[in-house]
């Protein structure tokens, strides 16, 4: 698996732990609140394809699923009034199935809903040449390629909450209809053996569910659907949020660690 904003981190328990401190000081701080704003951006699509509720606040964004795909809280701004907290809270308290919350700014202490939490790095790669991958990537656009996508990200992340699987469940037909929203396949050999999903919303790119399945693992199928898919957004800057495992890659492909993001989760 290489790891993006959406991966099971080395830290386990509930004591923070930052797995690589930032390249440089965050003088971009504009990279957390464009990493912010697409991740609603992104939370907001895969909430509304799946049929799930999403609230707008000034300082978070939620998506109310269910028993498996749980809820899913994307803070906006670095500071939440009482209000926004206690509502926030509630939210978490009432919610059916696991609860996961992204603060790219690390400001809110969420220690109070007894979830478990670590740090991962934001990073920012700028507009520039995207060499060309050495496998197969194609942008996708049926409902099987869709389908193994959604496969290869459950497998890749081990994403036992979406287990048995239920196709469309994680990844809906309406997808890739949303705005911005593009879905990507490496394939070798005539097999899908890599996916990603991409979103571009106000003049910025994000990666997300960048991954692989074990048995495609170190057959270059993370760095194909990499420059497949920044192939397209070449002349945006792009963010990610990356793990220890997937770093190395980001970094080989020109993105820098700039500020640090820190999730939640009740699982």
């Amino acid at each position: 698996m290489v790891g993006t904003s959406h991966t099971t981190p080395d830290a386990r328990g509930g004591g923070r732990s930052q797995e690589d401190p930032p390249d440089q000081p965050a003088a971009l701080d504009e990279a957390a609140v464009r990493q912010a704003r697409n991740s609603a951006a992104f939370w907001a699509a895969t909430g509304r394809s799946r049929g799930h509720e999403v609230i707008h606040r000034r300082s978070f964004l939620a998506v109310l699923g269910g028993k498996r795909a749980g809820t899913r809280i994307l803070l906006q701004e670095p500071e939440l009034d009482t209000d926004e907290l206690a509502e926030l809270t509630e939210l978490a308290d009432r919610a059916t199935g696991p609860v996961d919350a992204e603060d790219p700014f690390s400001s809110t202490d969420l220690g109070h809903l007894g979830m478990r939490n670590w740090q991962m790095p934001i990073m920012l790669r700028p507009p520039g040449p995207v060499s060309a991958p050495a496998t197969e990537v194609i942008r996708v656009q049926s409902t099987p390629e869709l389908q193994a996508a959604e496969r290869i990200v459950i497998a890749g992340f081990e994403l036992a909450r979406f287990t048995p699987y239920r196709p469309g469940e994680m990844f809906p037909a309406t997808l890739t209809e949303q705005p911005g929203v593009d879905v990507f396949l490496a394939v070798l050999d005539g097999e899908a053996v890599g996916a990603c999903v991409t979103v571009v919303d106000d003049g910025f790119g994000s990666h997300y569910w960048v991954g692989t399945p074990a048995e495609h693992r170190s057959r270059g199928a993370g760095r194909a659907v990499m420059l497949g898919s920044l192939a397209r957004m070449a002349n945006l800057p792009v963010t990610l949020t990356a793990s220890r495992l997937g770093r190395p890659l980001y970094e080989s492909l020109g993105f820098a660690a700039v500020t640090a993001s820190t999730w939640w989760s009740s699982e």
